[in-house]
């Protein structure tokens, strides 16, 4: 039995040098003029402040806790407490202080140990100091935010999601995956024995994750074909294409069909035809003539195909890891339209009918965005322009060094 084997790990210095060369230009760092000695000891700062001169004391904010109760809790008057407030007002709202999250007292070395300042994290990277001497000083830092260079390796046992976290990746690499290859590969559809190999970014805060990105090439092998996706730059914006220099964002049909007009429009109260009563109406109706043949909007997989209540014969096809679509009131099915085919931009999945509530031939085409309905009419999905002309030989460039970078990752059993 295959088991499921992923391998992360940093790349290598000489791969690394590759991928920063071709993908980040960065200005040079002037010479700082410090000289580096063996002997040169710099003090342990933490939020700016220097370890050794301070007694820290590390606590998380009840439930219900507040500046006050955490203040007067060591010692500091009310009155002390009142004042600070009033000055962080242009800085940091006080009532905002979430419980579940870290404080730190940073108190004199000595036996009074009074306190000089507290410190509360508003979140990993964002945090708050308040001084407590006589000036009573409130201001804003941000932790540094480490980025690292790192790559993996899989080999799909289940399902994307699961190979991440069972092996301790940051389980958003699957959603990006599922974003780079959204008209490409149906995620829901991925088989056992797939793979993947990919090279990315991991931002880190005290050795905490806080996110991944940019992903900068993926090799993803999906039912034996290979598909690439290489991070590029043209014009003003990052995509993705495949190692043709093709745009790996698609985009879909304006409308399912030919229709002579718009009789009812997306809306969230509309007067229903039949039932006379107000409610929302979460896609669009076209007027046509029976028969009338209606096509899918893009590639895609049937996951829903039927009769359904007022719906009557409908058709749902999911494009992609954000997007589907409904076909209602058809009057038969497209020949091969089955739950579980896959379909093709432009492809006849049905005929307009009049089945369920309705009171003529129609179409109520409706889109899902995230399993949220929008209107079919403002839906953006443009197609991405391909490697440019002027681009050309930069993309190879670096389409060639991130190949070689994904080439190195071995795959694992």
């Amino acid at each position: 039995m295959n088991k499921k084997v992923i391998i992360p790990g940093i790349i290598g210095l000489g791969l690394l040098a590759i991928v920063t060369l071709f993908l980040v230009k960065k200005p040079g760092f002037p010479n700082s003029g410090v000289a580096e000695t063996a002997d040169l000891h710099l003090p342990e700062m933490r939020f700016g402040l220097p370890v050794d001169s301070f007694n820290i004391i590390e606590g998380i904010v009840k439930p219900g806790q507040n500046l006050g109760e955490i203040l007067t809790g060591f010692g500091v008057p009310m009155s002390k407490v009142d004042q600070l407030s009033r000055n962080s007002e242009e800085i940091f709202d006080v009532r905002k202080i979430r419980s579940g999250q870290k404080f730190f007292l940073f108190q004199s070395p000595d036996t009074v140990r009074k306190a000089c300042y507290l410190v509360y994290e508003n979140n990993l990277v964002e945090y708050v100091i308040f001084g407590l001497s006589n000036s009573m000083s409130i201001s804003r830092g941000e932790k540094k935010v480490q980025r690292m260079q790192k790559s993996a390796s899989g080999i799909i046992a289940s399902n994307l999601w699961n190979t991440m976290t069972d092996n301790d990746l940051n389980p958003m690499l699957a959603i990006e995956l599922s974003k780079i290859y959204a008209w490409t590969i149906d995620f829901f559809g991925i088989q056992k024995g797939d793979k993947f190999r990919l090279l990315y970014e991991e931002q880190f805060v005290d050795t905490v994750s806080t996110g991944v990105g940019p992903v900068h090439a993926v090799e993803f092998e999906h039912m034996g074909k290979n598909y690439y996706a290489f991070r590029f730059s043209q014009d003003e914006g990052f995509d993705y294409f495949n190692d043709k220099g093709e745009n790996l964002r698609k985009a879909f049909l304006k409308a399912p069909l030919e229709f002579s007009r718009i009789s009812s429009r997306f809306s969230g109260s509309r007067l229903h035809p039949v039932l006379k009563i107000r409610r929302p109406h979460h896609g669009v109706d076209y007027a046509a003539p029976l028969g009338t043949p209606v096509v899918s909007i893009g590639d895609g997989t049937v996951i829903g195909k039927g009769y359904q209540g007022g719906s009557g014969n409908f058709v749902k096809i999911r494009h992609n890891a954000v997007y589907t679509t409904m076909y209602l009131h058809l009057s038969r099915f497209g020949k091969g339209v089955s739950t579980g085919s896959r379909v093709q931009q432009g492809e006849v999945i049905g005929y307009v009918g009049s089945t369920g509530l309705s009171t003529g031939p129609h179409l109520d085409f409706r889109v899902f965005m995230n399993g949220t309905p929008i209107d079919p009419l403002k839906i953006d999905a443009p197609p991405g322009d391909p490697v440019k002309t002027d681009y050309k030989q930069d993309f190879i460039h670096t389409r060639d060094s991130l190949t070689v970078c994904l080439y190195s990752i071995n795959w694992h059993r």
